[in-house]
């Protein structure tokens, strides 16, 4: 998600360790076929963020959870929306230590998607980048998404996503075609682009891809709630939408993210994490478990992948009591009931 509102990432699947073998087939892909994926994301904010000493004590928890993935979203930078191209920053995790998370990961029995994002300064959305020079900014944007295809591959990492939540770039078909394309040059295991909620049926390059991936930021309540059936009956008419489309396109839908503060009113708007100023954890844990309830056990359901696990010790902008992350509240133990039984 981008600052404010663009925001979460994670994954889902009941197998775990290491990634395809270079050179592996889209058929011998369980997650683009019957699995359902069950991860949560563990952002970066910092280029040594996943060197913190707090590593390894998340992916206990995280795994803890009943999750079996996790993602991870190494960032660039571009100052404006009109820019040619995106760069690293102090922001961005190094090479190095998104390496070392991916092995550690894997040594803890997860299995790994790489999520990289694009992001512009303060909180300007990154569905806003709209480069004077389309063409400059595509030929850098392959250079960056290649460089973490190549990345992927030599870790083992077992999912990529090509983009997320590119909306004043996504319309340009032939020009993801070309990158998506250079990617699978670099990456043999299964791909998906991140479209967030209002974006996706405008892609046209899913045939491409093996997974349909939604961020999946619906507003489900006009005012705040903790009834879960209620919020279940919201999800209603858009999982039959979402069902026909995935069988128009002949693909699975992943919720590439999704995800709730723990602040009053959090399903009115989910893309936000500026809801209220008072917390609602059983606000955060009812949409938790509406979700699961209302999309589990659909075969054209891929599995979702929350936003997020938690803020690195002393980088959060927003206090743990209001983020998105259900660490330590009742929508943890939602997701341990429903996924480590």
């Amino acid at each position: 998600m981008a600052a404010v509102l663009a925001v979460v990432t994670g994954c889902v699947s009941t197998g775990a360790g290491k990634g395809p073998a270079h050179g592996s087939t889209h058929a011998s892909r369980p997650e683009t076929g019957t699995t359902t994926m069950r991860g949560i994301t563990l952002p970066s904010w910092y280029r040594t963020d996943y060197d913190s000493p707090a590593a390894p004590r998340y992916l206990r928890d995280i795994k803890a959870t009943g999750a079996r993935w996790v993602t991870f979203t190494p960032t660039w930078y571009q100052k404006r929306v009109t820019d040619s191209a995106p760069h690293t920053t102090e922001e961005t995790a190094s090479d190095a230590s998104l390496r070392r998370i991916v092995q550690r990961a894997h040594a803890a029995g997860l299995k790994v998607m790489i999520k990289p994002h694009v992001d512009l300064p303060g909180d300007v959305d990154r569905a806003e980048i709209r480069p004077r020079d389309r063409a400059a900014w595509f030929a850098a944007y392959r250079r960056f998404i290649t460089h973490y295809a190549d990345l992927a591959a030599d870790t083992g990492a077992e999912q990529l996503a090509v983009g997320t939540e590119l909306a004043g770039v996504s319309g340009d078909t032939t020009a993801w075609t070309k990158v998506i394309k250079a990617v699978r040059d670099h990456y043999d295991g299964p791909l998906t682009y991140a479209a967030n909620y209002d974006e996706y049926q405008h892609i046209h390059f899913w045939k491409d891809l093996d997974l349909i991936g939604i961020d999946a930021y619906w507003p489900l309540a006009e005012k705040a709630t903790t009834d879960p059936a209620l919020l279940h009956r919201a999800w209603a008419p858009i999982r039959q939408k979402l069902a026909a489309y995935s069988a128009r396109q002949h693909r699975r839908i992943l919720f590439t993210e999704a995800g709730y503060v723990s602040q009053r009113g959090t399903t009115t708007a989910p893309y936000s994490w500026t809801v209220s100023t008072h917390p609602a954890n059983a606000e955060q844990a009812a949409a938790y478990r509406a979700l699961l309830d209302s999309f589990e056990g659909r075969k054209w359901w891929a599995g979702v992948c929350w936003w997020m696990w938690d803020d690195w010790p002393d980088s959060g902008e927003t206090p743990g009591r209001l983020a998105y992350t259900p660490r330590g509240k009742p929508a943890e133990e939602v997701l341990r009931r429903k996924w480590a039984g």
